[in-house]
């Protein structure tokens, strides 16, 4: 039911440069969607088998259903409404919105739905979300592992699944929400490159790992993790973010260490911190 309020650990292996849970490739996606990724960036994309199996269709439907019915009626998920219908959130989102009814939501690197019940959580949540806030617009999911059978799946739930693999690449020329729960750190960084301006960066809105976070590990870490963390720690300077609680064992794997970000440059100067 839509709120009245008014509105106007990674994953566990990598995959053509994505961190995702282990892989288990299925079959045909039935829909599909481009959008304005830059060509060059764009990657043409489907998956490896040519049809989806209705028996795996039915069983992950029924899975996914227990999900959501799950984190509906778990704690976590009443701290979570509460955090986002926190009025100092609130007003984070509609800055964002500004003059527009509704902002998309893009699902990247959501992992195997199939194969592990992390990425179902995950899933669910931004399903609830929908459900729950008329503010939230379409959802489109992108992981180069899904399966044809996950897609189907993914596409009864009421998402779209891409045709491209953007790479994170998607540039928010309107209020965008951006859902990365435990993405690698070079997924955030090609979403604030391809976002490295003043109007793009103020109309994201990002659920993903803790940038403060990576600013702690980049002073331990060598300086390859830096370079593919720059744009996140550049970003860090004009972010807000607030941190997700887990409340329970339940959610840990699903979702610590994650958080809201909202972005309000205000001048040039604050994004020459970093040379694209």
């Amino acid at each position: 039911m839509a709120t009245s309020a008014k509105l106007a650990l990674d994953k566990h292996s990598q995959n053509e440069n994505w961190t995702v849970v282990m892989p288990r490739r299925g079959k045909k996606r039935i829909q599909s969607r481009r959008h304005n990724t830059p060509e060059a960036e764009q990657q043409p994309w489907v998956p490896t088998e040519l049809e989806s199996d209705p028996e795996r269709e039915a069983k992950l439907i029924q899975k996914m259903e227990f999900c959501i019915k799950k984190v509906e009626s778990s704690r976590f998920y009443q701290n979570f409404l509460e955090q986002v219908e926190n009025p100092e959130i609130l007003d984070s989102f509609q800055r964002v919105l500004g003059f527009e009814l509704k902002m998309p939501m893009v699902i990247y690197g959501i992992g195997s739905i199939e194969s592990y019940e992390t990425p179902r959580f995950q899933l669910s949540l931004a399903i609830l979300m929908k459900r729950k806030f008329d503010w939230i617009g379409d959802i489109e999911v992108f992981d180069p592992i899904l399966s044809a059978t996950e897609s189907r799946v993914l596409e009864s739930l009421g998402c779209s699944v891409l045709s491209v693999n953007e790479q994170g690449r998607r540039r928010a020329t309107k209020p965008t929400l951006f859902y990365m729960p435990h993405c690698e750190a070079g997924l955030y960084n090609n979403l604030l490159q391809v976002n490295w301006e003043l109007e793009l960066l103020n109309h994201m809105v990002l659920f993903g790992n803790s940038f403060e976070m990576y600013e702690f590990f980049s002073e331990i870490k060598n300086s390859i993790v830096v370079e593919s963390s720059r744009h996140i720690l550049a970003a860090r300077k004009f972010a807000d973010e607030y941190v997700i609680k887990t409340a329970s064992d339940d959610y840990f794997a699903a979702f610590h260490d994650s958080s809201w970000h909202f972005f309000s440059p205000a001048l040039d100067t604050e994004l020459l911190l970093v040379k694209n």
